[in-house]
Formats: C-alpha cells, structure tokens, sequence
C-alpha cells in the first residue's frame, strides 16, 4: 500500500520535541523536518537553539592551571603559616 502525504499522521509538538536531541546529535538537517514547516513554535525553538550552540562554541575553553600553579600556591602557604608559627613563638605569654 503506497501512502500519500495526507495519509502520514501529523507530529505533535511533544513527539517532535522527543526526537529533538536525536535530531541535533545526528547533525540531521532540521530543514526537511515536515512539522516545523507548519509549527512556528517548535521552528522558534530550533532557531534558538542552534544559535544557542553556535554561541556556545564561541566560549573560550576553560583550562585548569598547570601543576607549577598548585605547587606556589603550596609553598607560599607553607611559608606564611610558618611565619605565623615564628611570631607566635616570639611573642610573650599572655598573663591572665
């Protein structure tokens, strides 16, 4: 049985928005989707989303510092808690 195009049911918005994460990891181009032809809403939608993905990719990558980082950070630490420890030292006892 050959099926016509009046024949085919009618995606919802709901069922078309299931499919969507299918859809935009599959790079499938949005524009033969039948029912964004006819639903502006879920044509809004992709629209804001592709360009939510475009301006993501704009973002500059987030690089954790280098180990060399971490290990000043250490040492200066160590160096001013052991310089609160001389202090302390030097200080005279508080009488009560």
């Amino acid at each position: 049985m050959t099926t016509t195009r009046s024949d085919r049911k009618t995606m919802t918005c709901a069922e078309f928005q299931d499919r969507l994460p299918e859809l935009f990891e599959s790079h499938a181009d949005l524009s033969a989707e039948e029912h964004l032809k006819t639903c502006e809403n879920c044509a809004a939608l992709v629209r804001d989303l592709e360009y939510i993905a475009q301006q993501a990719k704009l973002l500059l990558p987030i690089h954790d510092p280098s180990p060399a980082v971490w290990d000043k950070i250490e040492n200066a630490i160590q160096t001013e808690g052991s310089g609160q420890e001389r202090a302390e030292a030097n200080r005279p006892p508080v009488r009560a």
